[in-house]
């Protein structure tokens, strides 16, 4: 694989990308047991910005607390530890993919309390739009997929964990083989509510208008524009990188 970064910050320490490895038998590799974000850092003449970095992070912690996952550090930590992988790579925009992970627990699905061990890592690359450059300007076709998103009791899809995106991969995967550049899936509801199905975009977010089997983007929105929803990387009112 190419690199996409010098270095990985692992458990509190910057390891080379050729260095960072796990275990081939660790817990997430076989059951998906993660939880991660996914956060834009923005150039701007005040230096680098990350998008609601802070929110992220707390959000992150959201999701290893629904499944029960201990993380081993701070939210601060975290957030510090953004920082320094930003600066490390010499970035001025990057996206951010913090990520923690069941690794030596076992092989059951459900290992004990006592034996559970979190890692973390965070990486910082250059990642341009999420469905090409193109797509700011003319938008994407989108279809409707036969897939429904998953229900809210089979598993909490309020958390962003690694299993949760498979759903993802066969919506998205559809949609291109059909020659779609996404698919809106509708919103499975529990047993007991009511009202009617509501349509979600399988990979990001944003505004469709569809006819028939098929829906046109009414183009991306660049989501991080507004200064007062940003944090910068060396704290409010410091100096920039």
């Amino acid at each position: 694989m190419q690199p996409l970064a010098k270095n990985i910050w692992i458990n509190g320490e910057l390891i080379a990308w050729e260095n960072a490895t796990v275990h081939v038998m660790s817990h997430a590799l076989h059951y998906g047991t993660s939880v991660f974000e996914g956060i834009r850092v923005y150039d701007t003449p005040n230096g680098p910005c990350g998008f609601r970095l802070t929110d992220h992070v707390r959000r992150l912690f959201d999701s290893a607390r629904i499944y029960h996952f201990p993380l081993p550090f701070t939210e601060d930590e975290l957030v510090q530890a953004c920082k320094d992988v930003v600066r490390s790579e010499g970035l001025r925009s990057a996206y951010l993919r913090p990520l923690a992970f069941l690794g030596e627990c076992g092989m059951g699905v459900s290992p004990s309390p006592e034996n559970i061990r979190t890692d973390v890592m965070i990486s910082a690359f250059p990642w341009g739009a999420y469905l090409g450059e193109e797509a700011l300007e003319k938008g994407v076709d989108a279809c409707i997929s036969s897939w429904n998103r998953v229900a809210p009791n089979t598993i909490p899809a309020g958390a962003k964990a690694g299993g949760n995106y498979l759903s993802g991969y066969l919506i998205g995967r559809e949609a291109r083989v059909r020659g779609f550049g996404e698919g809106i899936v509708h919103i499975a509801l529990a047993p007991g509510d009511g009202g009617r199905r509501r349509g979600c975009l399988g990979g990001v977010g944003g505004g469709y208008r569809g006819r028939g089997a098929g829906a046109q983007r009414r183009g991306q929105q660049q989501h991080g524009k507004r200064d007062a929803h940003r944090q910068h990387l060396e704290g409010q009112g410091d100096r920039p990188l």
